[in-house]
């Protein structure tokens, strides 16, 4: 009967979860995290709710953290239950009768959480009302302690499906009838593809899958007759990835990758019917998910120079209105965003995004920031940051490659790009740069580069590989020790995309050649580098950046300065207080443009 969305007034260091009873009926404030503590470093979010919607399962994080603490919440009387779950880590919270079920690992030894290697994960059914001691055990790998495990309920609640990962690359899936006392029986076995069970509809389940499809596929599949050869197809492969598929109202919904952009399109749940839903423009969309009798169903749209806006899509009519549309001072017209394709080292074309003022002139002087990622086939699409507006209003140019690694062209363009293959991502990224100035854009004297996470291990690996070619650059919350780096927290989980230096001497060879920490050079001019990382971040431990910034400034010879910027009570960045992003924000600005000698111009 309720809704629940998330609002910050801009300023506020964390958004406040609000509910609604229905399109019409009053918004009311559910939790203010805010409240909880004055720093804002505690962070909330609502990961599951009861079938009949009387609960909520809420997820509770500090300081940036991974771990979690799930309570549950009446959503009537907004009172919160007595019972807390704890060390709970990459979980949701799946409900089933009066409980859920959900993962987490043992408790770690006390002064080592954030840094020692998580192990066991394992997956428990909570009872309301119960302690977590007497959660029920539903699934654990005593042989191999490092795996992942993750589940889900169908809708009609008959089936319990189960994943199990290795690591970042495919995983197992398994199901079990949720009335009576059945084993998991295996749907897919083997870590080398990644198939999701969307829902089980008419006896059957709904599936998208990378078996035989590198762009995606979705079939139907009678869960007691699991043989390939009973398989229907009912979404064959097209010439664009299947990013997602959703399902809402009795409809599916299937979501495509064309050129980074997101393309919707509704059909019926056998496939026929498919006509496309139409967006603003080319840009990042997605949600549209909810129970078969919903008929009004919400997503997002978002670009370069379009703020993230809610749309109401209903069912019925197969017609979008604006739902929320946020406040912004900016006039969008005054900007350009384009796609371009250039050459990379060995002749493979990469997409980039380019997004400017209309007037710039292509002098080779305009100040410019390249960003990229580049694996764990993630897609990195168009979306509005304000802060880049204000960069792009003092004349700036800002660049996204679509680098290889990424999932923007399905899965064989992740492969190109990890483990032997990783050399070729920072190659794309540098033919980049090369283009940018080539084309005018810019010069070596005003390009900076940005990355985070893998995308921190980017940056680095191209500033020790070229540092010529850089002005700034701004390696953030980085894996630069790629020798040491599975011996942390959950860095064993990153071994199927990078290689182990621990497991054979070629992949040793391999992450030696790129590993930023390794290949800095003494007596070299490297870039003016502004190091980021939090203290809290037990995803990519600071001791990454902590020893890279260090032996950068041992090695750098150059008159641009080097340093590192630590975030204390944050992590690897979900969460963060507004507070911090803003000054992280002002930071990064203030240090590019005084390196490149720019000064700030008073917009009116």
């Amino acid at each position: 009967d309720h809704y629940f969305f998330y609002s910050n007034n801009g300023l506020q260091n964390q958004s406040v979860i609000f509910k609604q009873k229905g399109l019409e009926g009053e918004v009311v404030k559910f939790i203010d995290p805010n409240e909880i503590n004055e720093d804002g470093t505690t962070s909330i979010s609502i990961v599951g709710h009861s079938k009949d919607g009387k609960y909520v399962t809420v997820d509770r994080s500090d300081a940036g953290s991974d771990w979690s603490t799930f309570t549950i919440m009446e959503v009537e009387s907004g009172k919160v239950l007595e019972e807390k779950l704890n060390w709970v880590k990459f979980s949701g919270a799946s409900w089933y009768k009066d409980g859920f079920f959900y993962s987490r690992y043992p408790a770690p030894i006390e002064g080592v959480e954030y840094s020692a290697t998580n192990e066991d994960h394992m997956v428990y059914y909570h009872k309301i009302g119960t302690s977590q001691e007497d959660d029920e055990l539903i699934y654990r790998n005593e042989k191999n302690t490092n795996l992942y495990h993750w589940v889900t309920v169908t809708e009609d609640e008959e089936y319990l499906i189960l994943y199990v990962a290795s690591g970042t690359d495919g995983y197992e899936c398994y199901f079990k009838e949720l009335d009576g006392e059945s084993e998991f029986r295996a749907l897919f076995t083997g870590f080398a593809n990644k198939s999701d069970v969307i829902d089980h509809v008419d006896g059957r389940f709904l599936v998208i899958t990378d078996i035989d499809a590198p762009s995606k596929r979705l079939v139907s599949i009678d869960p007691m007759a699991i043989d390939e050869t009973g398989w229907k197809e009912v979404v064959p492969e097209g010439e664009h990835l299947l990013e997602s598929v959703s399902t809402g109202g009795g409809k599916l919904f299937l979501n495509y990758l064309e050129d980074a952009c997101n393309r919707i399109y509704v059909a019926n749940t056998d496939g026929s019917n498919i006509s496309p839903i139409e967006l603003p423009g080319s840009g990042s969309a997605g949600g549209l998910g909810g129970d078969r009798d919903e008929k009004t169903l919400f997503y997002t749209y978002t670009s370069f120079n379009y703020p993230s806006t809610v749309f109401r899509y209903d069912v019925d009519s197969d017609e979008s209105q604006v739902h929320y549309r946020p406040e912004t001072d900016f006039n969008p017209d005054d900007f350009i965003s384009k796609q371009v394709k250039y050459k990379s080292k060995d002749g493979t074309m990469v997409n980039m995004f380019i997004v400017h003022k209309k007037d710039i002139e292509l002098n080779g002087q305009n100040p410019t920031l390249l960003y990229g990622y580049g694996g764990f086939n993630i897609s990195i699409t168009p979306s509005f940051k304000i802060s880049n507006i204000v960069f792009l209003e003092q004349g700036g140019v800002y660049a996204v490659a679509n680098l290889r690694g990424g999932g923007e062209y399905g899965e064989e363009w992740h492969k190109a790009g990890m483990l032997l293959d990783k050399q070729n991502v920072f190659d794309d990224f540098i033919s980049a740069a090369d283009y940018l100035i080539e084309e005018g854009y810019t010069s070596k004297e005003m390009l900076a580069i940005e990355g985070r996470s893998n995308g921190g291990l980017l940056v680095g690996a191209c500033m020790t590989q070229r540092p010529d070619l850089f002005k700034v650059a701004f390696p953030g919350v980085g894996v630069m020790d790629m020798l040491k780096y599975h011996e942390f927290t959950v860095g064993w989980g990153w071994i199927p995309e990078y290689g182990c230096a621990d497991s054979s001497q070629v992949h040793f060879e391999n992450l030696y050649s790129f590993s930023p920490y390794h290949n800095l050079e003494p007596g070299t001019d490297y870039p003016a580098t502004m190091v980021t990382t939090a203290d809290h971040d037990d995803r990519v431990v600071p001791a990454h950046s902590f020893k890279f910034a260090a032996r950068l400034q041992e090695c750098h010879v150059g008159d641009d300065p080097v340093i590192i910027r630590i975030d204390v009570n944050a992590g690897h960045g979900a969460g963060k207080p507004t507070g911090m992003v803003l000054d992280e924000l002002a930071d990064k600005w203030a240090f590019m443009f005084d390196n490149m000698g720019l000064t700030y111009k008073d917009i009116q």
